[in-house]
């Protein structure tokens, strides 16, 4: 019988409700700064660290070796972190349906919990503080058995930035936890980068949930271990296990 140890779920259109408010954000900042962008770019894009998805966008509007290349790129994204921090603190912020009996549910089973995602640090503080869910972290944003979630990490505590689909998030998750075995992990998100990065940290599970910003025909084509259609879902996924 496997015993699960970790979930590590992420946050905007997992754990916390998205009705393609980042997409939002995202397109009004290209607006204002003149980058060109469709909606099943953006999509496409969900869940990677929010500086490289300007990157790739103007990569493909200008070119990387154009003399305005990087100007362009920091002007789009220091506006889009306006845009998106304005948003996070003024709009009403919830939880996913399921979500918070579903943590209950984690920890009176000892199974901790863990956050990751595409936002950087200060966005991702914001949301957790809106939530109360930053109660009983430490500045390492490791929290006790009893605090809501075990754990928060973002691209920012990550060399280069370097967020999913790579691994390292999960794996830092796991060394503040002093978890070592992959196999006793679940990663759960709503997007091809959150599955990926399960996949690449040979994780016991990587699910994908469906009700977020991606569907089920979208998702069903990347490597998995699962699709749900909610989290609440994973409850008896695990208790059968």
């Amino acid at each position: 019988m496997v015993q699960v140890q970790l979930v590590v779920f992420d946050m905007a259109g997992t754990t916390v409700k998205d009705e393609n408010e980042v997409q939002a954000c995202f397109f009004k900042a290209a607006e204002h700064t003149g980058l060109q962008a469709n909606p099943a770019q953006i999509t496409a894009m969900m869940g990677w660290p929010k500086k490289r998805v300007f990157e790739t966008l103007w990569q493909q509007n200008l070119g990387a070796n154009h003399p305005d290349y990087f100007q362009r790129v920091e002007t789009s994204y220091t506006t889009f972190r306006e845009v998106l921090e304005n948003h996070y603190q003024t709009q009403p912020v919830y939880p996913t349906e399921g979500c918070l009996e579903l943590f209950e549910w984690l920890r009176s089973n000892r199974i901790k919990i863990g956050l990751n995602t595409g936002f950087y640090r200060e966005v991702t503080n914001i949301i957790l503080q809106r939530l109360g869910w930053h109660q009983g972290l430490n500045a390492d944003y490791v929290g006790t058995e009893d605090s809501l979630i075990q754990v928060s990490v973002t691209p920012s505590e990550i060399h280069n930035n370097e967020g999913r689909p790579a691994p390292y998030m999960i794996q830092k998750a796991m060394y503040k936890l002093g978890i070592k075995d992959p196999q006793s992990v679940i990663v759960i998100g709503d997007t091809p980068s959150d599955l990926e990065a399960g996949i690449n940290a040979h994780c016991f599970r990587s699910l994908g949930v469906t009700n977020g910003t991606h569907t089920k025909e979208q998702l069903e084509s990347y490597p998995n271990h699962g699709l749900i259609s909610s989290i609440a879902e994973l409850k008896p996924l695990i208790s059968h296990l």
